[in-house]
């Protein structure tokens, strides 16, 4: 029997299984040969009519129909088969359509499953890559923090990205469904760590710390239904600073407002950034005054806390459904409605007889009071907006809560608009105390990097810039040889200087693609070395994207010697007028 010709080695496997498949079927069905080149073959029938043949699926069917046609290998490669049925029907093939047929099924079988398994071939849902650009904005992001965190005297943690499931569990009111559980491992329960609050508090009681201002930068897990065009994944970035200790009251709650300034006012946002905050103290004593029973005041809170996501009746209708009258339920989401400056709200609170007779609410005016008296000297008094609709439905926190927002016009309104809160956080002050023998006061922030990512990504892209590449493009300009040597000589003594620069692998470039390439990398310098120009000892230097008319936009002779300085110094007077990490599009060399 002859093998049919591999054209593709992937083939392979289902060809050979189908041979041996037609070579099993032939073998009980091969008649003794003749002298004739033809096999003939009768059916005969035992009745007028045949036994209806029971349905097969597609695949099985062209199996049958493949194995059921017989054939005998005689020495010319090309004899005639024909099948005689009851009516003396004949059929004729040769052998080489036949194994032209068996290796069209076995691609087209293989073809179909590949196809398959490439579709399969793809990221988990509410995760994604990381690559290039994208990189180096999620790590501005990093830097912005990490400086931050750094200059307000922040210490680096790192912990598990799993926990006992025992430590996760019970500390995050309705979200707890959305924690990751993980299966029995050795004997121990486990968990992908929802935030990194959690983890930090369980090593504050593990090893007895008393006060420390910590930060951790790190990827969390949580089962929720994603959205990447808003930035809300299952697996995403959190930057958090938190600072754990006995303090005078409201200092470090101040400080933690500041640091929340001054990461967005380094990426550029500040203008744009709300800091939303609240009292814990105050909504819970306005939930009592309401008539919220004290069992269900941390669901209707998580209730409250949704009134950014849905509609206020259904809000109401949840609230309700949670055990509450409806004109309790009404009284809440008036109060709600309430937002301002802090000296405004507390007014409005003091007015109110019921609410200032209540213990709870006198104490979260005290510390509000004395907050802004803080926040006025870190000058940032006028970033803040009290709102009494702000809830926060972690079960942990007990005192200021708050969560920066994006608050534009709605003129302005995109896609970036969308993505929710940026970052929030609180004061959790019982937490600690859940795992050792000691309360530790805590109070922290979280940054949540990959929606901070979609509003900056958004922005480049609306307003044509390309995050920057490397410092410099070497290129040259003329030349028999392509200067290849000169340029990689010029590129190491720029990395020599601390710079980071590139240059055509090809050893004789054209220019304008030696342009093109900069452009698309988004690379804001590029030096130019011509032959009479490397005799003089000097290079041409050209910022990228000049306008025409330009007194620069030819570029300027600089000494070899020089250049590091030179480019060093252009590089400095673009982070100045760019921020330091996007660079204008533009065709115009």
């Amino acid at each position: 029997m002859r093998l049919p010709a591999l054209r593709s080695t992937r083939t392979l496997l289902p060809r050979l299984c189908q041979l041996a498949t037609n070579y099993s079927a032939l073998s009980q069905r091969r008649q003794p040969p003749s002298s004739s080149f033809t096999i003939t073959t009768t059916t005969t029938t035992t009745s007028s009519r045949s036994p209806r043949p029971q349905p097969q699926p597609r695949s099985r069917q062209r199996l049958i129909a493949q194995t059921q046609t017989p054939f005998y290998n005689t020495s010319n490669s090309k004899k005639r088969i024909s099948t005689s049925t009851s009516t003396r029907r004949q059929t004729t093939r040769t052998e080489d359509e036949a194994y032209a047929d068996d290796d069209a099924a076995a691609d087209y079988d293989f073809d179909d499953m590949e196809k398959a398994d490439k579709s399969s071939v793809k990221v988990p849902k509410g995760t994604r890559d990381w690559v290039g650009a994208d990189i180096k904005t999620r790590d501005r992001i990093f830097k912005a923090a990490g400086d931050a965190f750094a200059r307000h005297g922040g210490v680096a943690l790192d912990t598990p990205v799993f926990e006992l499931k025992s430590i996760l569990s019970g500390k995050y009111g309705e979200d707890s469904k959305l924690i990751y559980e993980l299966a029995d491992q050795g004997g121990e329960d486990l968990a992908l760590r929802y935030d990194l609050t959690v983890p930090f508090a369980r090593w504050l009681a593990m090893n007895n710390v008393q006060q420390i201002k910590r930060y951790h930068i790190a990827k969390v897990y949580r089962r929720d239904q994603p959205a990447i065009a808003r930035g809300r994944m299952r697996e995403f970035y959190q930057c958090d600073f938190d600072i754990a200790g006995e303090y005078d009251p409201m200092i470090p709650d101040a400080e933690i407002l500041r640091i929340i300034y001054e990461v967005f006012s380094s990426l550029g946002l500040a203008k744009d950034v709300t800091v939303k905050i609240n009292h814990r103290k105050i909504l819970d004593g306005l939930f009592a005054v309401a008539g919220v029973p004290d069992d269900k005041i941390r669901p209707i809170s998580s209730a409250v806390d949704k009134l950014d996501k849905l509609s206020r009746e259904e809000v109401r209708a949840e609230m309700i459904e949670k055990g509450l009258d409806g004109s309790v339920a009404d009284e809440i989401l008036e109060w709600t409605k309430h937002s301002g400056d802090i000296p405004k709200i507390l007014d409005l609170l003091k007015k109110d007889e019921k609410m200032f007779a209540n213990d709870k609410i006198k104490k979260g005016i005290e510390e509000m009071s004395l907050l802004q008296t803080y926040l006025e000297a870190f000058q940032i008094a006028d970033q803040v907006s009290f709102d009494l609709a702000l809830a926060r439905g972690l079960d942990y926190y007990t005192g200021l809560i708050y969560e920066a927002v994006i608050e534009l016009t709605a003129k302005d309104r995109s896609a970036e608009t969308r993505v929710g809160s940026i970052a929030a956080g609180g004061r959790y002050d019982n937490l600690v105390g859940m795992y050792g023998r000691k309360q530790i006061p805590c109070i922290g922030i979280s940054f949540g990097v990959d929606r901070i990512f979609t509003i900056l990504k958004a922005r480049h892209e609306k307003e044509k810039q390309r995050v920057r590449g490397s410092d410099v493009y070497v290129m040259v300009f003329g030349g028999k040889n392509g200067l290849l040597p000169e340029r990689m000589e010029i590129a190491r003594t720029l990395w020599d200087a601390g710079l980071s620069a590139e240059f055509s692998p090809k050893a004789k470039p054209r220019l304008p693609q030696q342009f093109k390439a900069a452009e698309t990398a988004g690379v804001p310098i590029a030096v130019i070395i011509g032959e009479d120009e490397l005799k003089a000892g000097k290079v041409k230097v050209k910022v990228m994207g000049l306008p025409e008319g330009h007194p620069d936009k030819e570029g300027t002779l600089v000494e070899k010697t020089s250049l590091a300085a030179e480019c060093k110094r252009l590089l400095a007077e673009d982070a100045l007028l760019t921020n330091g990490e996007t660079t204008t599009t533009s065709t115009s060399t």
